[in-house]
């Protein structure tokens, strides 16, 4: 039976008619739904004819074969094909009338079929020294699936149900410990979150801060471009503040009028300062003068080399600083796990905007990171990281000092990436970066950073992520970044 393009002329009644030609060849691409399994045929059937329309291989106008002669070319009953028209006419994908015949409707469009990769990887490079990424193949596949499958064999059938949308209590009960043990925060479990990483802590605290008022905050610059992203996702201003050799500079900040500011004092994003105890004390002493809020993400704080990292700023004063991380640099991003830990006054709020935005965290998910920080588990990763991420920056300090004649590392001695300062006799920002991408090598200035990121006495300054790079290929990528970055 072929098939007829047009939309004039009497068409046979989908019971008898025919136009009388040999077209079997043209439902070939309906065989694999009629060599089906019988109790699938049906499904199958539907399934097929539905995707032809939406494809645009049946367009719109085209005039099907009477259900007597497509069961006939198909070799299946007359009924199963009855049955596949009415449910796609119902569903607008045919059109169908007494006498009239079947016809292909025009409701249904063919979807465009690009295939797109929006996950942020850079194709083509052979050394990548973006900032960011932790090394995914230390995760502890191992240890994980024994916990997950030990989580699922305990786990009670009422825990499967809508979740408490803070969290399931036995997490917000493990992570409540191990942030009190780790960094020194004060943690109550009745008032941390679980959240689908820092990302979601700060649209929560967006929306809340829009809420009540609050248009606009503070955020470090350079910083992390990210903070500023979310925050006008929740429809608040961002107000870049420069920072100084202590942390985020006081009196751009007194002279703001801001009354929320999200810092990174740990291990400040980019610049790999940490805040000094006096800019810390002055901040808390600003946060109270204004009726304020510090946001603290902490989002490497446990990775620190040379000495014991520094506690949290939130254990300093609890009611003033809202403090979130994740599992993204520990375990990994796309486990979407974090907690924001906030001020007793913000809970009520924050909880009824995550239960609307999501009713709350997969609860399997929860159950499994509570049951891997109580085996101990977390603690062995953590040790894990920070050994072979120590090595990582000992690996690119080295091949600097040997490939790069008077470039100078600056920040402490913790997290996942370095700020690198080139002389001038390398070239300008623009030469050096060109050079390096013709070279397969993928590096960021610290200028993506910021407005004061840039650079005043003409050097360059990038800042390279190591952490996701074994020491051999930091050792290569550095080489080749050298050979590309000679005039």
């Amino acid at each position: 039976m072929a098939l007829s393009g047009t939309n004039s002329g009497t068409a046979a009644d989908d019971s008898d008619g025919s136009d009388g030609s040999d077209g079997s060849a043209a439902w070939e691409f309906l065989m694999p739904a009629a060599s089906a399994p019988a109790r699938q045929r049906g499904r199958t059937l539907q399934s097929a004819l539905r995707e032809a329309v939406r494809s645009g291989r049946l367009p719109a106008g085209t005039r099907m074969p009477s259900s007597r002669e497509l069961a006939a070319d198909l070799g299946v009953s007359r009924g199963l094909v009855t049955e596949a028209y009415e449910q796609l006419a119902a569903e607008g994908y045919l059109r169908a009338g007494r006498g009239a015949g079947t016809w292909v409707g025009g409701a249904a469009r063919a979807a465009a079929r690009e295939a797109r990769d929006l996950a942020p990887r850079a194709p083509g490079v052979r050394y990548d020294f973006r900032p960011g990424t932790p090394d995914l193949s230390l995760f502890p596949r191992t240890a994980w699936a024994s916990t997950h499958r030990s989580v699922l064999g305990n786990l009670p059938h009422h825990a499967l149900g809508y979740p408490d949308p803070r969290g399931l209590p036995e997490l917000r009960t493990a992570l409540a410990g191990l942030l009190a043990r780790r960094r020194g925060v004060v943690a109550d479990p009745e008032r941390l979150l679980v959240c689908s990483g820092v990302a979601q802590a700060m649209t929560l605290l967006g929306f809340v801060l829009r809420e009540r008022g609050q248009v606009n905050a503070g955020v470090e610059d350079p910083g992390s471009p990210e903070h500023a992203a979310l925050f006008a996702s929740a429809g608040v201003t961002a107000v870049p503040l420069p920072l100084d050799a202590g942390g985020l500079a006081t009196g751009p900040l007194f002279d703001s009028g801001v009354r929320a500011v999200v810092i990174t004092p740990a291990h400040q994003f980019p610049l790999g300062i940490g805040y000094s105890a006096e800019r810390r004390a002055v901040l808390l002493g600003w946060a109270r003068a204004v009726d304020g809020l510090i946001v603290e993400d902490d989002y490497d704080g446990d990775f620190r080399y040379d000495r014991a990292p520094v506690g949290a700023l939130q254990g300093l004063d609890p009611e003033r600083v809202a403090y979130t991380g994740s599992v993204s640099k520990s375990l990994a991003p796309g486990l979407r796990l974090g907690w924001l830990l906030v001020p007793a006054h913000l809970m009520d709020e924050l909880v009824e905007r995550k239960r609307t935005m999501d009713l709350g965290n997969p609860a399997i998910d929860q159950a499994l990171l509570a049951a891997f920080i109580r085996s101990g588990g977390y603690d062995r990763q953590l040790r894990r990281c920070q050994r072979a991420y120590r090595e990582r920056r000992d690996a690119l300090i080295a091949s600097l000092a040997e490939c790069f004649p008077g470039a100078e590392v600056s920040g402490i001695a913790a997290g996942l990436h370095a700020i690198v300062r080139l002389p001038g006799r390398y070239g300008t920002e623009a030469a050096v970066l060109e050079r390096a991408n013709r070279a397969g090598v993928a590096v960021r200035p610290l200028s993506d950073y910021g407005a004061t990121g840039a650079s005043q006495d003409g050097s360059v300054r990038l800042v390279l992520g190591y952490a996701h790079l074994a020491p051999s290929a930091i050792a290569h990528g550095v080489r080749l970044m050298a050979g590309a970055a000679r005039p």
